[in-house]
């Protein structure tokens, strides 16, 4: 398998990390970038070189007009999740989703259901037969948080916070908090147990750019949920781990 780079091209930001052969050795986080004169002006001197030195890139895109950028690098590979062998995947479902699932099942056993937190939070299952069973799709933490103050004339902007705030707020910044993240942390113990009832012996495994935080808050929330729900925040980078086994 030898060295080699992996982006994932979100939403928001673009998610990198660095592999020798099957050992992961770092990883960067960077904003969306317009060229790659822009993109070698903010990133980081290890990541410049790994991107100079021309080892295989391979990328799982969500924002297509942003892969564009990257075709004109040789070492360019696009990661198609049509070889994933993973059962009853729809034509039109992200490769992120497809990747974290295929990564957490090759690495956590099937079955096994993925909870990934980014601008988006999604629930993706496949049982033990590696079928797709289903999910569901909702806005993220900051996406929910941004929504109210973009869309309303007068609730504040709202970062999230390292400490969930009390549940009955007293003041509106407080308020907005407890209503974003009891809900998100009330729909990920629901999802979980719910999936858990139908498949008992399965791993949870709670991932993206939240995960740390969103498990520091069931673990605070629901004392119950922290020896089933695992925390693995680079859940997709195993996944183009894995896909590589298969296709090299």
């Amino acid at each position: 398998m030898n060295n080699w780079l992996g982006l994932i091209i979100g939403n928001s930001r673009l998610h990198w990390c660095y592999f020798e052969d099957e050992k992961m050795c770092q990883t960067w986080n960077t904003p969306q970038v317009d060229s790659l004169g822009e993109l070698c002006d903010i990133v980081d001197k290890t990541l410049y070189f790994h991107i100079k030195q021309q080892i295989p890139l391979y990328i799982a895109s969500v924002v297509p007009s942003a892969t564009k950028i990257y075709l004109s690098l040789p070492q360019t590979r696009i990661i198609n999740p049509i070889t994933i062998p993973l059962r009853d995947i729809y034509s039109t479902m992200g490769v992120d989703r497809v990747l974290t699932l295929w990564g957490a099942g090759c690495n956590y056993g099937f079955p096994c259901l993925v909870i990934d937190s980014g601008t988006a939070l999604t629930f993706t299952g496949a049982d033990e037969n590696k079928k797709f069973i289903g999910g569901a799709i909702l806005p993220g933490v900051r996406l929910q948080l941004q929504t109210l103050f973009f869309n309303t004339a007068a609730l504040p902007e709202i970062e999230i916070i390292k400490e969930i705030t009390p549940r009955w707020a007293k003041n509106t910044p407080s308020a907005i908090q407890s209503g974003v993240l009891y809900t998100i942390i009330a729909g990920i113990k629901d999802f979980s147990q719910d999936w858990l009832k139908k498949y008992p012996e399965s791993k949870v495994i709670l991932t993206g750019g939240d995960a740390v935080l969103l498990g520091q808050y069931l673990e605070e929330v629901f004392p119950s949920m922290t020896d089933k729900v695992y925390v693995d925040s680079n859940l997709i980078f195993l996944g183009i781990k894995e896909y590589l086994k298969l296709n090299n």
